[in-house]
């Protein structure tokens, strides 16, 4: 693991992928981008990033195929999703799949970078 931990932004939203990479650049964090979900698992493998920020709602590959296949691994990063599904079965399905945290869209952008530090800490990493 380097220094600055590698978050991979996994969002279809052009503006939500830039605002996180500059949020978490000013934070000390080496953001990595992926606008879908085939990329995301592309990047994971390419860069093992400490930790993943998922989208739910994206094209090509859903981030619930990308949290499965995920969590289907010997070693995977931690995630926390960060999508505008709020409900209850989707909270539950995310925790059953193996996201560390749920993040209802619109958040606080502190909000979001003191879950991600959190789940860091729970396991080890440097924040």
């Amino acid at each position: 693991m380097s220094e600055r931990p590698k978050i991979l932004i996994v969002d279809d939203e052009p503006d939500v992928l830039l605002t996180l990479r500059l949020i978490l650049e000013s934070e000390g964090f080496d953001p990595l981008l992926a606008a879908d979900g085939e990329t995301a698992l592309r990047r994971v493998d390419d860069e093992h990033p400490d930790l993943v920020v998922l989208d739910i709602m994206m094209p090509v590959l859903d981030g619930w195929f990308v949290l499965a296949e995920l969590g289907g691994r010997p070693t995977h990063p931690r995630v926390v999703v960060c999508s505008a599904k709020s409900g209850d079965t989707d909270r539950a399905r995310a925790a059953e799949l193996g996201a560390d945290e749920y993040v209802t869209k619109p958040f606080e952008p502190d909000d979001l970078v003191d879950v991600i530090r959190a789940v860091l800490a729970r396991h080890g990493a440097p924040v």
